[in-house]
């Protein structure tokens, strides 16, 4: 489906707010900060008019693999990145570069590729960028070996590093839905090893951090798009976008399944005006985390996605420097991917963080929620973990509006809970429907208006859980939910 513009969701929002001043009065002590997201006007990004350099296919692939010669120095780095360097803008100008089928040639094979300021690379919809095998073409010096578990991260470049303004990725769909796509190949064997990176992730388990790259990362660059482009089986995160302002995600397609450990699908982390929509994720932890270690996230829409076999929609677990204004709308989160597989830490919505990491969580609001077979429909956690530290979290002015979780597995079990008595989650529930009854609740004080968890209604626990009802507490109307499949890639 396609997502209305953020400026139709701020119309609709002021119908929601309107409906949530009559339900709860004219007191300022009740009053709830309600999110609105990205600032700017943001619809679905339209491509590069200029293309400043066209580089052509030279392989047809087989099964996603090279020779060895070519395995072992990707032979198409230096053509495209020769390319990337002769076509950097300035000011505010942006062109494409362009990776071109050519007849039945579609594939290329790179180690790490620098986007320089008004660069956006765009895949013709039959072409597949596929990633180096080999560690040393990731290494970063002085740190960690890259493709091994170490003592700490960071020993490995990303594929594709955004370093200035105005730069993206994308592609151009042909009629079928086909797009471009971006093959990390974290499920095969590394060269010279005998581990995929997503083994060397299975190792590091309690063991060590794993060293292995990124599929895309912009760092202090503004004005970054992803648009129509396939991300698939990243060695690790898949997108990072750090410390800065300004990100548009739309008609992005991740692909990886929830057994591959650590793949995070979208990572924004001190950024400012956000919008990801019209997406489908999937991926073995979260599906999108928003975080906040050194700088503050804040203005950010999450609109209009389906996440598969995910860990969810996720703020933290680094809030240090504080998470506000955070619009989530009209998304549907399935705990399955599309290959059968369950996530082993399946959740709806979650805002985890600890006193290790924490700061303040506010304005965050939760709108049109699905959730199907998750372990965890709503997991509000300051706790996560563990529960030492100088950074106390806290959690304020949450809302969760019309959220209907179903099928829930054996044993799920939703979480509410504040750090202490002096620093309570507060959080507002209306029209919310949850099949499963568990629910582990402390220092928190809720607000219900048709909630349900189970079939029954929130209560008070009379010590440190605290709940008042603005009308009668009777199941929800959630609105109906329809989850889609994962679309043929």
């Amino acid at each position: 489906m396609r997502v209305r513009s953020v400026v139709s969701v701020a119309l609709l929002l002021l119908v929601f707010l309107s409906g949530c001043a009559a339900l709860r009065g004219t007191s300022t002590q009740e009053s709830t900060a309600l999110a609105s997201g990205d600032r700017r006007s943001v619809s679905e990004p339209a491509a590069p008019a200029q293309t400043c350099a066209t580089v052509t296919a030279q392989f047809a692939l087989t099964d996603g693999t090279a020779d060895d010669a070519d395995e072992a120095a990707p032979p198409d780095t230096a053509r495209i990145q020769h390319a990337l360097d002769g076509c950097a803008q300035t000011a505010d100008s942006v062109v494409a570069v362009r990776l071109a089928a050519s007849g039945p040639l579609t594939d290329f094979v790179t180690a790490p590729l620098t986007l320089r300021q008004g660069e956006v690379l765009v895949l013709d919809s039959s072409v597949t960028l596929y990633a180096s095998r080999n560690p040393a073409d990731y290494q970063v010096a002085g740190r960690e070996s890259c493709g091994t578990v170490g003592r700490s991260g960071g020993g490995c470049a990303p594929l594709l590093t955004l370093s200035g303004a105005h730069t993206g990725v994308a592609s151009t769909p042909d009629a079928a839905g086909r797009q471009g796509r971006i093959d990390g190949r974290g499920g095969q064997t590394m060269l010279g090893a005998s581990q995929s990176w997503w083994d060397l992730a299975q190792a590091a388990k309690g063991h060590g951090v794993q060293n292995v790259p990124r599929l895309v990362q912009a760092t202090k660059a503004d004005d970054v798009t992803l648009h129509d482009i396939d991300l698939v089986d990243a060695a690790g995160i898949h997108v990072s976008f750090q410390n800065a302002d300004g990100l548009t995600i739309w008609g992005v397609r991740i692909q990886t399944p929830a057994t591959a450990r650590n793949t995070d699908g979208i990572d924004p982390a001190g950024a400012t005006d956000v919008t990801i929509a019209d997406s489908w994720i999937m991926d073995g932890d979260d599906g999108i985390a928003i975080k906040a270690g050194s700088q503050p996230s804040t203005h950010v829409s999450i609109i209009g996605n389906h996440l598969f076999g995910t860990h969810g929609i996720s703020i933290g677990s680094e809030t240090t420097a504080g998470v506000s204004d955070v619009l989530v709308d009209d998304d549907t989160v399935s705990g399955t991917d599309a290959h059968g597989n369950a996530s082993a830490a399946s959740t709806g919505i979650r805002i985890k963080s600890s006193p290790k990491a924490g700061g303040i969580v506010r304005q965050v609001t939760y709108r049109r929620i699905c959730v199907d077979a998750v372990k965890s429909p709503i997991d509000i956690d300051p706790f996560y973990g563990g529960s030492n530290g100088p950074n106390v979290p806290r959690f304020q002015d949450i809302v969760v509006s019309d959220l209907r979780a179903t099928n829930s597995p054996h044993g799920a079990t939703s979480v509410l809970k504040g750090v202490d008595a002096a620093h309570p989650l507060r959080v507002r529930l209306e029209n919310v429907d949850v099949d499963a009854p568990a629910v582990q609740t402390s220092n928190v004080n809720i607000t219900a208006s048709g909630v349900a968890f189970g079939g029954a209604a929130l209560d008070s626990d009379g010590s440190d859980a605290h709940v008042s009802d603005v009308d009668a507490p009777s199941p929800t109307e959630a609105a109906s939910c329809v989850f889609p499949p994962y679309p043929a890639l």
